[in-house]
């Protein structure tokens, strides 16, 4: 945005610096995709004529009258921009792709897990230790990736059967995986029943990084990961096997450890 005499233009020479905005907000709900583009509108520097509907009929009409079927609506000038979504391929902003891929969910995890282990081991002795932190780490992120999946484990194991050679063999592993993932990552942190934790991380990690290597780099196919639940797009191949790599190392540490 550039300012000209007190007037704000935008940077593609749009004619523009007020837009209206329409959106639902009737005491038993309020929209948050209309709350979502106010807050986007002025933050880009127009002043914004905020008309709330208030209640169905309001909305009904508003929405015959403009030919539409969704609500919120952004008007600049005299133009109709449409939703938040089109409000923000007009302010050149990011748009996610519904049939895109990415690997934000899988960073979002590695990030907090390792900020959680590293904060865990200065907690224990006010020092960071770095083998500790990285042991911490894995385990954490076993944990994490777990309940991820154990939110819905429906859609992780239908996911999951399209690719794990054991799943897809006994159905019933697809089920178990992501309990076995959390129970070795819980006694990993806790550093007892390694007896118990190591084989189930081992075997675990050995047949997941097996059935992505097939399924990946020698079928050359094109999948999503269930490795973070079955709601997320994340592709199968790199981070995955990555996944299944640490957990096999962290077994095999805390073996020869």
């Amino acid at each position: 945005m550039n300012t000209v005499d007190g007037v704000v233009m935008d940077t593609k020479n749009r004619k523009s610096t007020k837009a209206r905005l329409y959106r639902m907000d009737t005491g038993e709900h309020t929209c948050p995709f209309g709350l979502k583009a106010l807050d986007l509108l002025e933050r880009q520097g127009y002043t914004v004529e905020d008309h709330r509907l208030e209640n169905r009929e309001q909305t009904d009409e508003f929405m015959a009258t403009h030919g539409v079927s969704t609500t919120p609506q952004v008007f600049i000038g005299e133009d109709r921009i449409g939703g938040y979504e089109d409000l923000r391929e007009y302010l050149d902003k990011p748009v996610a792709d519904p049939e895109g891929t990415s690997y934000k969910p899988v960073i979002a995890v590695f990030s907090v897990a390792f900020l959680m282990a590293a904060a865990a081991d200065w907690q224990s002795d006010g020092e960071l230790q770095l083998v500790r932190t990285v042991e911490w780490f894995i385990a954490f992120s076993m944990c994490i990736l777990a309940i991820l999946k154990l939110q819905d484990i429906e859609k992780f194991s239908t996911m999951f059967l399209g690719y794990d050679l054991l799943a897809r063999k006994v159905v019933r592993y697809s089920y178990v995986y992501p309990f076995a993932e959390a129970l070795a990552g819980v006694l990993m942190i806790a550093g007892v029943f390694l007896w118990l934790a190591i084989p189930i991380a081992l075997f675990i990690g050995s047949i997941g990084a097996a059935s992505v290597i097939k399924a990946v780099y020698i079928d050359k196919r094109e999948l999503e990961c269930a490795c973070v639940g079955g709601s997320a797009s994340v592709p199968l191949g790199f981070v995955s096997l990555t996944e299944n790599l640490m957990m096999i190392a962290m077994a095999i540490w805390m073996w020869v450890g």
